[in-house]
């Protein structure tokens, strides 16, 4: 496609845009009044299926459709990164060399690596309960992992990163939001219908599905983040081209 038809492509999809997004303002109801209608309905709808965390009962039970969606996105990047970032045959590895760190930063790191993975652990098992959930406590979780690569080196790193177990991680926490959503059906109930115990409210077996939604996001974000960075550090650190020009360097 030239460069004009491109133009008259976007400038025609824009004038679509603009115009359902105007239309769709003029039924938005006023801004900073006191009549507030999907926040009451969705703090009731939070209530009614005891998830003290609303924003919780918002992404795993009422729109958690569109969830799912957003956690199958970074499942796709971590799979593109995968596949377009895997050895190929005019590429070999090289072990990197020890990174010379100062002993400081390495009792640093040793000390915040179990502080920080606890913390990430406690938002993901605690999202349906207070702020935080599945999403970011995956990023705590990972982020945990890669301070060992900061205060100590990247052979370090690779200790506690066995990356086939990482991949089936990060592919059981999206099969595992798909088969909840499929239990529910297999009940008579629609997909992704919140059917279990709702158990008592403000305690970690509260929520019914929300709990289970929410350790899946949880375990698909920590494990997929560690896959997605595997393949750019690789490629950084320790793949080299076949004539033996690195790709990258490691940090000093």
């Amino acid at each position: 496609m030239s460069r004009r038809g491109r133009l008259r492509l976007f400038l025609a999809g824009a004038a679509v845009f603009a115009v359902v997004f105007v239309l769709g303002s003029f039924a938005l109801p006023p801004f900073g009044g006191e009549h507030h209608p999907y926040g009451d309905r969705s703090v009731a709808a939070a209530l009614r299926q005891h998830t003290a965390n609303a924003i919780a009962s918002v992404n795993f039970d009422q729109r958690a459709l569109d969830t799912l969606g957003e956690q199958s996105i970074l499942f796709s990047a971590v799979l593109g990164t995968v596949v377009l970032l895997r050895q190929t045959r005019d590429e070999r590895r090289t072990p990197p060399e020890p990174a010379r760190v100062s002993r400081r930063i390495r009792w640093f790191g040793a000390l915040m690596l179990p502080l920080t993975l606890v913390v990430g652990l406690y938002i993901v098992a605690h999202g349906h309960l207070s702020p935080g959930g599945g999403f970011q406590g995956g990023i705590v979780v990972a982020t945990a992992l890669h301070l060992l690569y900061v205060a100590v080196d990247y052979r370090a790193l690779e200790h506690i990163r066995p990356l086939g177990l990482y991949r089936l991680g990060d592919a059981l926490g999206e099969a595992g939001y798909v088969i909840t959503g499929l239990a529910a059906m297999a009940g008579g109930a629609a997909f992704l219908t919140n059917a279990l115990p709702l158990g008592t409210f403000n305690t970690l077996a509260s929520g019914g599905s929300v709990v289970v939604l929410n350790t899946a996001v949880g375990m698909e974000v920590a494990c997929g983040i560690v896959v997605l960075l595997a393949g750019f550090l690789d490629q950084a650190v320790e793949i080299e081209d076949g004539d033996g020009a690195l790709r990258g360097t490691e940090r000093p």
